[in-house]
């Protein structure tokens, strides 16, 4: 059981929030394994610097999700930061580029629930945290695809925190706000000096500031918490 505990799957590992999580529940003693899509030298190089395994894979399809959990034996520790984001006009947005984002970011996050389920109902313990936005909250302008998926993800930890309480399961989410990574490279300086303004601790997040909350929620002292919405955004949604 206690080899099972320390056992945790995170998709998206292999950069900014997830990478931050996979060395965060490394330095708890887990052992992690590191899902990734294209990124593979990176993911495995984080694999071997923290003594896990990397599995690759788009996680969404399902048999990327089985494939994970069939390759460690499941795990008690599942959390789903992989992501992708897409800014522009809400009607110049093609219905395969709104598919594909819900398919990652939503569709996503039911495969490696799904497939991660089974193991952790037999145990009779497993700790979930979903990775969704503050712009899951509140919305974001010319970023309607994301929020909306991401808004989905809460809906999602609050209807399975019910389902699986009774297993002894905690699924919960969180809202990061604006944080220093690859996904928001692309954003302009002056942008991003405006947002960093606009939140009340008058700085822009990392993902470390992500990792430690994640880490906070898997373990014994959240063991009495489930079907929250925690935003780790410096205020910014207040």
């Amino acid at each position: 059981m206690t080899e099972f505990r320390n056992k945790a799957i995170v998709t998206g590992g292999s950069r900014g929030i997830g990478a931050a999580v996979c060395r965060a529940l490394a330095a708890q003693g887990k052992t992690v394994t590191v899902g990734y899509l294209a990124a593979e030298k990176r993911a495995r190089s984080l694999a071997e610097e923290i003594g896990g395994i990397a599995v690759g894979g788009d996680i969404a399809d399902p048999a990327t999700a089985e494939k994970m959990l069939s390759e460690t034996g499941g795990a008690g520790i599942l959390v789903c930061s992989a992501g992708i984001s897409h800014i522009g006009l809400f009607q110049d947005m093609t219905t395969a580029q709104w598919r594909r984002l819900f398919a990652v970011n939503v569709e996503g996050a039911f495969n490696a629930c799904r497939a991660a389920a089974p193991y952790m109902i037999r145990a009779g313990w497993g700790r979930i945290v979903l990775i969704s936005s503050m712009w899951g909250l509140r919305g974001a302008s010319c970023e309607a695809a994301y929020s909306a998926s991401k808004a989905a993800l809460v809906g999602f930890a609050k209807a399975l925190a019910k389902e699986l309480g009774p297993s002894g399961i905690t699924v919960n989410c969180l809202c990061p706000g604006v944080i220093d990574t690859e996904m928001n490279s692309a954003l302009s300086e002056e942008t991003m000096a405006q947002l960093k303004e606009e939140t009340p601790l008058g700085r822009i997040g990392t993902a470390e500031d992500v990792a430690a909350a994640v880490s906070f929620l898997v373990g014994e002292g959240a063991s009495f918490i489930t079907g929250q919405v925690l935003s780790v955004d410096g205020g910014f949604a207040v």
